[in-house]
């Protein structure tokens, strides 16, 4: 996990963050158990709630399952879940802006893709 903690950002989404990249990346696969809400808040050091509240909007998304008094566990379509919510995620934030501008500067398709596949001097991670 990572210790660090965004000031930026409610530390609730920030533990929902970190399990779907846990589940994008493979660390967290189908039918593993997740930290408890104690043991986020206590690497965290953090209110039991605040971690409870990232966590139940996992199980609210069908993203984690609850098995009382063993854990929670990642449901079977927790991957494919987080794909298509982040998939409409980018749409919303960078499509739709993308979309806007390109009108605006009277971009067509085919100019927008043009772009799209040019080669770029940047370094990707």
């Amino acid at each position: 996990m990572r210790k660090e903690l965004d000031e930026n950002k409610p530390i609730f989404l920030q533990i929902k963050d970190h399990v779907e990249d846990s589940i994008m990346d493979g660390s967290y696969k189908s039918g593993d158990r997740v930290p408890s809400t104690n043991e986020f808040a206590a690497f965290y050091q953090i209110n039991p709630a605040t971690a409870g509240k990232g966590i139940n909007e996992l199980v609210a998304e069908g993203i984690l399952v609850k098995r009382r008094g063993v854990g929670m566990f990642v449901t079977d379509s927790a991957k494919d879940i987080v794909i298509e919510k982040r998939k409409q995620t980018f749409y919303d934030h960078y499509m739709l802006p993308l979309k806007r501008e390109a009108r605006k500067l009277r971009m067509d398709e085919d100019e927008i893709l043009e772009m799209w596949k040019r080669e770029d001097n940047v370094n990707e991670d």
